[in-house]
C-alpha cells in the first residue's frame, strides 16, 4: 500500500498535525529522509507562496464564469457596468474608476507614465517585488528607503529623498512583504508635505484583510486631497479571482486619462469582467473569507507562539515569519518537503514569507516546520 506525503509526514513528526499542542522532534532521521525523498517527486505542491485566497472565489462568480463561457469568442465589453458599480459601492464616480488586467497592470501602466526620460521612483525597501522590476524595465533612478524598525514606511525619509526628478511614489499599505501597516495620520502629514506635482501610488492590494487596525483607513474610505494621489485595489485577493486578472484604480479623472491613453482597450477578458460583477456584489462571501482570514492569523500566531518563534503583525492574507536561520535555507527546506513559500526578502536574510493556506495546508506547513528538530528562541 503506498503512502501519501501527507501520510509520511505525520510519521516524521508524531502528532503534530492533529493537536498543535507542541512542536515534537521528527521519529528518526530515516522517517525524515524517506518524506523527503516522497515531497520531491510531487507534483502539486502547496503554495504558500503567492498570497492568494485559500478559500477560492464566491461559489456565484464561477457560476457566472459557466453561464459565459461559450461567449469568449467574443471581445469583451469596455467594462463600464463593473466601473458603475465599483463606483456605487466606493461612493464616487464612474470617470474616477479605471479598470487592469489585475492592479499590476495599472501600475505598470503609471510607471509607463509617470518615469519616461529616466525620471526617479521613491519607494520602501523591502516591498511589492515587481514595483522596483517595473521601474528599472523603465530605465527610471530608485530611491529604496528602508522600513523603520517597526516595519513602517519611513515616509520623513521618503519625503527627504523627493526632489524635481522624482517622477512616482509608492506606497503599499498593508506592506509587502511584512504584511505591517503604517499609521493613515502619518501619510496624511506625509501627503500634505508633498508636492502636487508629484503623483504617488497607494496599493491597497490587502485592504480587506486589515480591518482590525485603528491605525489603518483606506483613501478609498476617507480620500486624500492630494490630487495625484492614485489608489490601487484588485480583485486577485479577497475575490479569489487571480487567475482572470482584475483590478482597479480610483484617482482624478484628469490621471486616470492620462494612464487610459497607456493601456490596450481590451485586455480584460469578458469573463474576468462577469465574474468580477458578480464578485462584487456576493458580500456575504467576501464577509466569510475576510473571517477565516482572521481566524487563520490567529492560528498561525497561535503556532509561533508554541514554538516560542517571533513573527510580525500581520494585517494581510500572509506573514512574516522570523525563521532564527537563513531565509534561504528555510525556503529550499520546504520545496523538498512539497511547499512552496515566497522568495528571499532584501535586507531581512531571517524571515519568510508564508501566505494563509486552508487548514489542513497549514497543518502541513508546521509539521514540515518540525522536522528542523530544535532551534533558538527569537530575540
Amino acid at each position: 500500500m503506498s503512502i501519501s506525503r501527507r501520510g509520511l509526514l505525520k510519521l516524521a513528526v508524531g502528532g503534530v498535525t492533529a493537536g498543535y499542542a507542541s512542536s515534537p522532534a521528527f521519529a528518526s532521521a530515516k522517517e525524515l529522509k524517506i518524506a523527503e525523498q516522497v515531497a520531491v517527486g510531487t507534483k502539486n505542491p502547496i503554495r504558500l507562496d503567492r498570497n492568494e485566497n485559500a478559500y477560492g472565489p464566491s461559489p456565484k462568480a464561477v457560476a457566472e464564469i459557466l453561464k459565459n463561457a461559450n461567449s469568449v469568442n467574443r471581445f469583451p465589453d469596455s467594462g463600464d457596468a463593473l466601473a458603475s458599480s465599483l463606483a456605487g459601492v466606493h461612493g464616487v464616480r464612474p470617470e474616477e474608476i479605471l479598470l487592469g488586467a489585475g492592479s499590476t497592470a495599472i501600475m505598470k501602466t503609471a510607471m509607463n507614465v509617470f518615469l519616461r526620460g529616466g525620471r526617479k521612483l521613491v519607494l520602501a525597501a523591502p516591498t511589492f517585488e515587481l514595483i522596483d522590476r517595473y521601474a528599472v524595465a523603465n530605465s527610471a533612478r530608485i530611491s529604496a528607503v528602508p522600513l523603520r524598525g517597526d516595519h513602517g514606511h519611513n515616509l520623513e525619509a521618503m519625503l527627504a529623498a523627493v526632489n524635481s526628478e522624482t517622477g512616482l511614489i509608492y506606497i503599499c499599505n498593508p506592506n509587502n512583504p511584512t504584511g505591517t501597516i503604517t499609521d493613515r495620520q502619518e501619510i496624511d502629514r506625509f501627503l500634505e508635505k508633498l508636492p502636487e506635482r508629484v503623483p504617488v501610488i497607494i496599493d491597497e492590494a490587502y485592504h480587506e484583510y486589515a480591518g482590525g487596525s485603528g491605525a489603518y483607513v483606506s483613501f478609498v474610505d476617507r480620500p486624500s486631497h492630494h490630487p495625484g494621489a492614485i489608489i490601487t485595489r484588485t480583485f486577485s485577493k479577497i475575490y479569489g479571482l487571480a487567475g482572470l486578472r482584475l483590478g482597479f484604480a480610483l484617482a482624478q479623472p484628469k490621471i486616470l486619462k492620462a494612464l487610459a491613453r497607456e493601456k490596450p482597450e481590451t485586455e480584460i477578458g469578458s469573463l474576468a469582467l462577469d465574474a468580477g460583477l458578480v464578485a462584487l456584489a456576493d458580500a456575504e462571501f467576501t464577509a466569510s473569507c475576510v473571517q477565516r482570514n482572521e481566524n487563520d492569523r490567529q492560528e498561525f500566531v497561535n503556532q509561533v507562539n508554541a514554538r516560542m518563534l517571533r513573527v510580525l503583525d500581520s494585517h494581510t492574507n500572509f506573514a512574516c515569519l522570523n525563521s532564527m536561520r537563513p531565509a534561504k535555507e528555510v525556503i529550499a527546506h520546504y520545496q523538498k518537503n512539497g511547499i512552496l513559500l515566497g522568495p528571499e526578502i532584501p535586507g531581512m536574510p531571517n524571515y519568510v514569507r508564508v501566505s494563509f493556506g486552508a487548514p489542513e495546508e497549514m497543518r502541513e506547513f508546521w509539521a514540515v516546520w518540525d522536522l528542523f528538530g530544535e532551534h533558538r528562541m527569537a530575540m
